[in-house]
């Protein structure tokens, strides 16, 4: 990721909003700009291996991205991250909803010429 001065390095709730959705072991998050301007940022830098890095510490097995442009948006399915689905998890809220803001954790280098 650019570290230069002529980056800003963001949040991505500042570009983006998700939703979640999970069964079994596997994990549905969705993610979608609120600018469609920020799409392409979002499509580089939000990619199957950053999002798998992001979710290794639950053992995620798999990341698969699908683009959606028409919807300046993504869907990411993620296998074997919710350590034994809502109903066989031993730790408490460890599914699908929570996880989009870990997600959201991730941060964003955005040129510093593109307006917010």
């Amino acid at each position: 990721m650019p570290t230069h001065a002529d980056v800003n390095i963001i949040s991505l709730p500042r570009l983006a909003h998700a939703r979640a959705g999970d069964k079994g072991e596997r994990l549905n998050l969705a993610l979608f700009a609120y600018d469609p301007r920020h799409y392409d940022t979002l499509l580089a830098q939000v990619t199957e291996v950053r999002v798998q890095a992001l979710f290794a510490h639950r053992g995620v097995s798999r990341v698969r991205r699908y683009p959606l442009p028409g919807l300046a948006g993504m869907n990411l399915v993620l296998d074997d991250v919710l350590q034994g689905g809502v109903n066989g998890a031993l730790n408490l809220d460890g599914h699908g909803k929570t996880l989009s803001f870990l997600l959201l954790g991730m941060e964003i280098a955005l040129p510093a010429t593109h307006a917010e």
